[in-house]
């Protein structure tokens, strides 16, 4: 008889979990004056969908949102043209400019769907990233980001600074997922748990990888822009890393006394050596020293900790407003549930 060895125990070895079905793909799309792109966006998206379909990685329902964020141009008309003319297609105008994320926000919040894909209009993102997130939402993963592998489109500058904030905000202890932008895929349990976020000031690309759900990562090539001119100047930029930086971390109100503390040893540092030229030399002017630096540099560092503090005080402000983040004016398509609601 053969013995068997105390650690040797043939436990069953764990079924490999089963592949989700086919979902209802929803394509969330911002749009602010994108009149010059859409045509060819709407061509591309749509022959994808049909891809997806024949493939069996997309089900019947699945569809193109466009969400108009206030354009001025003829965006709006096109995506209605659109939506006559392809099934597909789906429209929401929102009543003005509310920005990029509350844009998205109002796409991902109001579009049906299994999961939805979020993508800029103007083709740098990937499509062909589109089928692999979703195949990694079938092995069970709640949400999938697209990552940059490079960026070679990017100038030097916008490069460097955009990987340098990225780690400053790391540095910083806000949870971001590097070299990524808006381009993922969130399931349904993850928007309906996104729904339960009320926050005024939106980055979502912080805020996403609070939900905490199984996430996995697809990189892409970020191509050059089809057509147009970008949204986002370097005031927008700018604007959007301090929303991440305010919204998420209280470290620059720390930094506040670590800052304090330095001028406090500096002006210790100042009073030996004034005190060093009064004694030891005779190039002391009587009263420079005493009145000007203090005065520069503490009146410096007072009107810096006046800002950050007022700019958390400000955002504490509007948030017990509670302001609606968007309203939505008019929708076209077929698929939109409970368009005509202004959606908080």
């Amino acid at each position: 008889m053969e013995l068997l060895h105390p650690w040797r125990l043939d436990f069953p070895k764990p079924s490999e979990p089963e592949l989700r079905s086919a979902p209802v793909v929803s394509l969330i799309l911002p749009c602010f004056n994108e009149q010059e792109v859409l045509p060819e966006t709407t061509r591309r998206l749509v022959a994808l969908l049909d891809r997806l379909s024949v493939e069996g990685r997309a089900a019947p329902g699945s569809a193109i949102y466009y969400v108009d964020d206030g354009s001025g141009d003829c965006t709006w008309r096109l995506i209605g043209e659109y939506a006559a003319a392809f099934p597909t297609v789906c429209g929401i105008k929102l009543s003005r400019n509310r920005g990029h994320q509350n844009a998205l926000l109002c796409g991902l919040l109001t579009a049906p769907g299994d999961v939805l894909v979020s993508l800029d209009a103007d083709l740098q993102d990937d499509l062909e990233a589109i089928p692999r997130m979703l195949d990694s939402y079938r092995a069970g993963n709640e949400i999938v980001c697209a990552v940059r592998g490079r960026r070679t489109t990017d100038t030097f500058f916008k490069r460097s600074t955009a990987e340098a904030y990225y780690r400053l905000l790391g540095m910083l202890g806000v949870q971001v997922q590097f070299n990524h932008a808006d381009f993922r895929l969130m399931s349904r349990r993850a928007i309906e748990t996104l729904r339960g976020y009320e926050e005024t000031h939106l980055f979502l690309r912080g805020l996403i990888p609070q939900l905490g759900y199984r996430t996995a990562v697809v990189e892409f090539e970020r191509a050059s822009r089809f057509a147009g001119e970008s949204k986002y100047p370097l005031r927008k930029m700018l604007s959007l890393a301090w929303q991440g930086v305010t919204s998420f971390t209280a470290y620059p109100l720390r930094l506040i006394t670590g800052v304090g503390a330095l001028v406090s040893l500096g002006s210790l540092a100042l009073a030996a050596w004034a005190l060093g030229i009064r004694i030891f030399t005779d190039d002391a002017v009587p009263g420079w020293a005493s009145a000007v630096i203090p005065m520069y540099l503490l009146g410096g560092v007072q009107l810096l900790s006046l800002g950050i503090i007022g700019e958390y005080l400000a955002k504490v402000y509007e948030s017990t407003k509670k302001r609606p983040r968007y309203h939505v004016e008019a929708v076209c398509g077929h698929s939109i549930d409970g368009s005509s609601r202004d959606n908080p």
